[in-house]
């Protein structure tokens, strides 16, 4: 029996999955850890939890799969994107707590980058628009507030990495400062047409070179590494930021094939093939995974409160004890009952990029239930990824003519049915939804030659179920006026 592990480091938890040749799960881990959250609409985690619960959830995974770490061909890496962390190179000490993808710290810095002009620039470079989301401005924020940071980057102490970067370094005990492509893409310093770090963007956000990993192919053999963790060493061959991941372990090859992960945010993507399109409608450019000589691109929506609304209803108003019991709550009652729940408790992401909207809960009444609210809550994240493929179909790129699912979210058919309602199209839940990881580990045997290319990996993907949409295009169109009205009031 051949296995791969995928190590699966996620905004909310850490999980590793032990996959068989076929992509079946044979055994997992996971551990949710502490969100911090040091003032109003910053967010934050403790670097070494991360590198903890990751380490832990890996060993367990493989002992309940009954094997040893000498027995796993291959691993790959999966991780949140944009979280940034700022580390002493001789030491391994971060400097700084790791910043999170949803932390708006850095709206200022965002603001002053906007006035300096940089926006066009950044769009035609990077495919991404100028926004506290991305790594360059938490790095930014570092250099600025973190006492000695400055000085030390100056002198070439410091390494700057998102999470597969500080994930890497600690398991090669500091020999491997890398990432991958798909991960740098989504920095704002990586240039997408040249495919290197842009001396330009780098300048004119005044970060040192100095700080920036190497970046190497999603599917790429990085050396044998793991020993403090597992005893003995492991071949890292897989790495790509989890969306890019999940699009891989989705097996969308092809140009207008796409995928939403119903996370703690929900990601959209569609993918392009070798051409870069740019969307004038709030969506971004990025790399996918490259798993070939040749890069590969697509245009991504991110809705920054996806299944954290359901986090925030069983955390903040205790409305059940688990959040599987969400979908339960919210079939008791036949509708919303005139409720929209606009969850921007972080801001709106795509397509409306505005980061000052705040929560907002519309339409109460005396009659107003829990159930109402919680059935509002999924719907929320349906209206969100109806409004980003929305925006997609605004473009000249190929037409989406089915969604794949996956993520913890998927899970729920609500949820999955009220999407493919929305939109219009059939919306499909894979066997296995854990695709993120799943990608990850698909990455690392392509790299080691468990498997022999993408038609095979292709040939792997099973369905679930399948969602046929059921509500007229009518009725579908006035529920998406009434979620616009509700985001216009949001924002305020």
């Amino acid at each position: 029996m051949t296995y791969l592990l995928a190590l699966d480091q996620g905004t909310s938890s850490s999980r590793a999955i032990v996959f068989d040749a076929q992509g079946r799960p044979r055994a997992s881990a996971q551990r949710e850890f502490t969100q911090i959250y040091p003032r109003p609409g910053w967010v934050e985690h403790d670097p070494r939890v991360l590198c903890e619960t990751q380490r832990d959830t890996a060993r367990q995974a493989l002992e309940r799969a009954g094997i040893g770490p000498g027995d796993v061909h291959a691993m790959g890496l999966s991780n949140q994107r944009e979280t940034t962390l700022v580390w002493n190179r001789r030491t391994g000490e971060p400097v700084y707590n790791a910043i999170v993808w949803q932390d708006r710290r850095t709206q200022a810095i965002c603001d002053q980058w906007l006035a300096d002009g940089l926006l066009d620039e950044v769009r035609e470079r990077t495919g991404l628009i100028i926004d506290p989301y991305f790594s360059a401005t938490k790095i930014a924020w570092i250099m600025a507030h973190v006492d000695g940071a400055r000085a030390a980057a100056d002198r070439g102490e410091l390494a700057f990495g998102t999470v597969d970067t500080w994930l890497a370094w600690q398991l090669s005990g500091g020999r491997q400062h890398i990432t991958d492509v798909s991960n740098a893409s989504r920095t704002l310093l990586w240039n997408i047409r040249t495919r290197t770090w842009d001396t330009t963007l780098l300048r004119a956000m005044n970060i040192p070179e100095s700080l920036l990993p190497e970046v190497i192919p999603s599917s790429h053999d990085a050396g044998v590494m793991g020993e403090a963790w597992f005893g003995r060493g492991i071949v890292l061959a897989g790495m790509a930021g989890d969306q890019q991941a999940a699009l891989f372990g989705q097996a969308c090859f092809e140009p207008g094939s796409a995928k939403n992960t119903y996370g703690t945010g929900c990601f959209l993507l569609m993918h392009t093939g070798e051409h870069i399109e740019r969307s004038d409608a709030g969506l971004l450019t990025t790399t996918t995974a490259q798993a070939g000589p040749k890069p590969n691109y697509a245009i991504e929506g991110s809705v920054f409160i996806g299944g954290a609304v359901v986090q925030w209803l069983r955390d903040n108003l205790r409305a059940f004890q688990s959040s599987a019991d969400v979908q339960q709550l919210a079939e008791s009652v036949p509708d919303a009952g005139g409720v929209v729940f606009v969850p921007a408790f972080t801001g709106l992401g795509a397509p409306y990029w505005k980061p000052q909207a705040t929560g907002a809960l519309l339409g109460l009444t005396r009659g107003t239930s829990m159930a109402n609210i919680a059935r509002a809550a999924l719907e929320s994240i349906a209206f969100q990824s109806a409004a980003l493929l929305g925006a997609m179909a605004k473009g000249q790129g190929p037409a989406v003519t089915e969604l794949k699912a996956d993520g913890g979210a998927a899970a729920n058919d609500l949820l999955l049915q009220f999407q493919a309602d929305l939109l219009g199209i059939p919306v499909v839940r894979p066997a296995v939804t854990e695709t993120t990881a799943l990608g990850a580990a698909y990455l690392a045997g392509l790299a080691t030659g468990v498997y022999g290319g993408l038609d095979e990996l292709r040939g792997l993907w099973r369905a679930d179920r399948r969602f046929e949409p059921a509500m007229s295009r009518e009725d579908a169109a006035s529920r998406m006026a009434q979620w616009e009205d509700a985001v216009r009031r949001a924002v305020g």
